[in-house]
């Protein structure tokens, strides 16, 4: 696995996670949060982090960088398309510091997972936006990405996913 990436933006590049950017995942994770007014729904820890990401290796996490300086990131694992028979990549977070928006960095992190994607044979490359995100959904858009509108998400959590797990 390339550790790393060069980009097209003189000084920004994009590497893999490694353990010792636990600290600075989560605080990348709180600024999302924060972003999308849910800072108070994250209960990630450093050492939740730590096992589900490296050693679990439940899902990835590239780190950009501009002049050295960490300033985006992106967490994402495989999901499975059975109507496809491949494994799709879902992306879980993307985030850019404020101050580092509209320098194209979204977009080339997104073709880097576009890329990794391909080099792994996904059939798919999906995540999920706020409805009210409307710049966000306006630079999706523009790279390609539809909208599953026909589609429902469903979420089980804390106690009915005890009281589910006993059904």
């Amino acid at each position: 696995m390339k550790q790393l990436m060069n980009t097209r933006l003189a000084n920004f590049k994009l590497r893999y996670a490694k353990v010792d950017d636990v600290p600075l995942i989560l605080s990348f994770i709180k600024e999302l949060a924060d972003y999308e007014k849910m800072l108070d729904q994250v209960v990630a820890t450093e050492e939740i982090l730590r096992e589900s990401l490296f050693e679990l290796k439940k899902a990835e996490v590239l780190i950009g960088e501009y002049e050295e300086r960490p300033i985006a990131f992106a967490l994402f694992f495989h999901n499975f398309s059975t109507f496809l028979g491949r494994p799709g990549i879902y992306l879980e977070d993307l985030y850019v510091k404020p101050e580092m928006r509209g320098e194209g960095i979204g977009k080339i992190i997104l073709s880097q997972l576009a890329k990794i994607a391909i080099e792994r044979k996904c059939g798919r490359l999906e995540w999920w936006c706020l409805d009210w995100n409307e710049p966000s959904i306006e630079f999706y858009k523009s790279k390609g990405a539809v909208p599953m509108d026909d589609w429902t998400v469903y979420r089980v959590t804390n106690e009915a996913l005890v009281k589910l797990a006993k059904d």
